[in-house]
């Protein structure tokens, strides 16, 4: 699924981000405020997880109940919040960072409030002889020839967590987040992947903020079109050596595995908007098992034609952020879209004003669980997810705010209750 975007320019398509944004003015968005319902068949349990010497904390590290699918990730204040069956209760939790030791620990050591956890970094030396010699395209090519190898060979149905905010400056102007289930077929026969909406929640009101409203098409998309596995036109494709060159980084332990990390940029004479970054990739399957990488904005006109759909005429926006994050988990000796993550910045430059707007949008999605799609089930057409959905229109609100009590939720930079109750004081002092 490719989305299209509005431009003149004659860029390759493959090289668009896939995710729009539509500013318009606001007609009216009703508030709406709810608390999560307690749930009575699960416990939650707390983390902060820290730099072991530095004590400072560490962001976006993997949160996982062993022998399930259970799983989450710190926020940006290393805090995490795990919602756990009852049955499962006498298993361990495993925290694990890029370049730090794992850490263990039993789900009956959770007892406080918040439960400290630090993260060692390790020490353990590779050898890399045989890795600084070899040629980084050769083991790039790896990875191409070996991602139907390494991909789930069974259509497979895969439970996710997905959140988008805007934030104007460091205040929310919107929060959306829900429960999504993604129809997944395999790469060896191709085909498009789906998603079924489950449950959908919100807090908008843009009336106090701005009247400006920016809004994210796409939703769930746009995690999944980041795939650069699942999606050849995105980065691995038939011109990657053409466009990019590589060089390796050094050899590290990921999750006890030997890992090599690639650096990637543009080529010098490359002109148009490409990413630059790292990826870390698996020394024994040659699978893609992390990847960090930015857009590069240095042509900000050319870039912005990629983003924004739809804009006031009296007004140009500047991209200015563009960062990705995508993570592969294991399972069965096979690799899948576990965590993906899409930071937007953007500066509204007003004609005969003074002052500028700046929004920043965070857009994330969790794989929780995921099961074999045995008899090859698929979502009938009304059931599907429109790949141009505006989620923040789709949701009514907090809607089934008991259905949230049991689920896992990715938290934001604060809880999303705390942000809501930031918006609110706003509005009222606003009066």
């Amino acid at each position: 699924m490719k989305i299209k975007v509005e431009s003149k320019g004659k860029y390759p398509m493959y090289f668009a981000i896939f995710c729009l944004i539509v500013i318009g003015y606001f007609n009216s968005v009703p508030q709406a405020i709810a608390q999560d319902a307690d749930g009575k068949n699960y416990i939650e349990i707390r983390g902060l997880v820290l730099r072991g010497d530095t004590k400072q904390p560490l962001e976006y590290a993997s949160v996982a109940v062993n022998e399930t699918n259970i799983s989450t990730i710190t926020n940006i204040e290393g805090t995490f919040l795990l919602k756990v069956p009852k049955q499962e209760r006498d298993k361990s939790v495993t925290v694990n960072y890029l370049g730090y030791i794992n850490k263990v620990i039993p789900i009956s050591e959770f007892k406080k409030k918040v439960y400290t956890i630090r993260l060692y970094e390790s020490v353990e030396k590779l050898d890399e002889i045989n890795i600084l010699s070899g040629n980084p395209n050769e083991i790039i090519k790896k990875v191409m020839s070996n991602r139907k190898a390494n991909s789930f060979d069974d259509h497979t149905i895969l439970k996710a967590f997905y959140r988008e905010s805007i934030k104007k400056r460091k205040s929310y102007a919107s929060l959306s987040e829900a429960v999504i289930l993604v129809y997944n077929k395999p790469i060896k026969g191709g085909g498009d992947d789906y998603v079924k909406l489950n449950k959908v929640r919100k807090s908008t009101n843009y009336n106090k903020l701005d009247t400006l409203v920016i809004k994210l098409q796409g939703g769930p998309y746009n995690n999944l079109n980041m795939d650069m596995i699942k999606n050849q036109d995105l980065f691995f494709n038939e011109d990657i050596f053409r466009h990019y060159e590589f060089n390796f980084d050094k050899a590290i332990k990921l999750n006890d595995r030997v890992t090599y990390v690639i650096n990637f940029k543009p080529k010098g004479y490359v002109s148009i908007p490409l990413f630059y970054g790292q990826l870390f990739v698996d020394a024994n399957t040659y699978a893609l098992s992390k990847a960090f990488f930015n857009l590069n904005l240095d042509d900000q006109k050319s870039a912005s034609k990629y983003f924004v759909k739809r804009k006031p005429s009296k007004a140009d926006v500047i991209p200015t952020t563009a960062s990705y994050r995508i993570d592969y988990i294991i399972s069965n000796g096979k690799w899948y879209h576990g965590y993906s993550r899409i930071e937007l910045g953007f500066k509204i430059d007003w004609k005969k004003r003074i002052f500028n707007s700046n929004y920043y949008i965070t857009i994330e999605m969790a794989v929780t669980d995921w099961k074999t799609n045995s008899d090859k089930t698929n979502l009938k057409n009304k059931e599907k997810l429109s790949a141009n959905i505006i989620l923040h229109d789709e949701a009514s609100g907090f809607s089934n705010p008991e259905f949230w009590g049991e689920h896992n939720v990715i938290e934001p930079d604060k809880s999303i209750e705390n942000a809501i109750k930031k918006i609110n004081r706003q509005y009222q002092s606003n009066g």
